[in-house]
């Protein structure tokens, strides 16, 4: 098997300029629903604070109050203004209803929208990280090809001498300390991609988090 070509000083001074100063995507300063809430018209601004309030206890509960209120007062003769079978009412129900389902509707396209940006962004973190962690890899690899001719130096440097033992405990150690090497560099490798992978979940993560819509109402 042919020996590659050693590395000299001008390959390995070419190949550190041409590594990234940083990652392949740096943070973002804000998140996107922080970027597109000054763009929100009237209307999806309106659909967000109506649906976040009819999705509350608190509409329900004031719901069921009005119907019963409404039922107590028809009830009697003197305050009636819609009796039994409480036709004005039921006009009101599905007229609210109609218009639940038209806000409910508007509210779902922003949901769509934000579901979109997050899988463009989880895209783009990925493709980043594959290419931050390909650098990392290229750099292990050069180092363990320096490694190995280092490797190849200390033996040569060493005297061969069958009936020396000194000379053999001496060549043993190099040997030791430069496998001891390659086992660091794996090492490093190793936590070099473990720290990447969760610097990527971590940032997936909190734009998640930082994309989902409030649920509370909005003042």
């Amino acid at each position: 098997m042919p020996r590659e070509k050693a590395m000299s000083i001008e390959d390995l001074n070419t190949f550190l300029t041409q590594l990234p100063k940083g990652s392949a995507r740096p943070l973002p300063e804000s998140t996107w629903h922080e970027q597109v809430k000054g763009q929100l018209t009237l209307g999806e601004r309106s659909a967000d604070r109506l649906r976040n309030g009819m999705g509350s206890w608190a509409f329900v509960g004031g719901f069921v109050l009005f119907m019963a209120v409404w039922w107590i007062l028809n009830s009697s003769r003197t305050t009636a203004w819609d009796p039994y079978p409480f036709i004005l009412l039921n006009l009101f129900l599905s007229m609210l209803a109609g218009l639940q389902g038209a806000i409910l509707l508007i509210a779902a396209k922003r949901q769509d929208a934000i579901s979109a940006a997050l899988a463009q962004h989880d895209f783009d973190t990925n493709v980043a990280a594959r290419v931050d962690i390909e650098a990392l890899l290229e750099i292990n690899r050069r180092q363990l090809e320096m490694i190995a001719e280092l490797q190849g130096i200390a033996r040569a440097l060493v005297p061969a001498q069958t009936g020396a033992g000194a000379s053999g405990a001496d060549a043993q150690d190099v040997a030791t300390e430069v496998e001891a090497a390659k086992d660091s560099a794996r090492a490093a490798e190793t936590q070099a991609e473990a720290r990447a992978e969760t610097q990527v979940q971590a940032a997936v993560r909190t734009e998640a988090q930082d994309g989902e819509p409030d649920a509370s109402p909005e003042r």
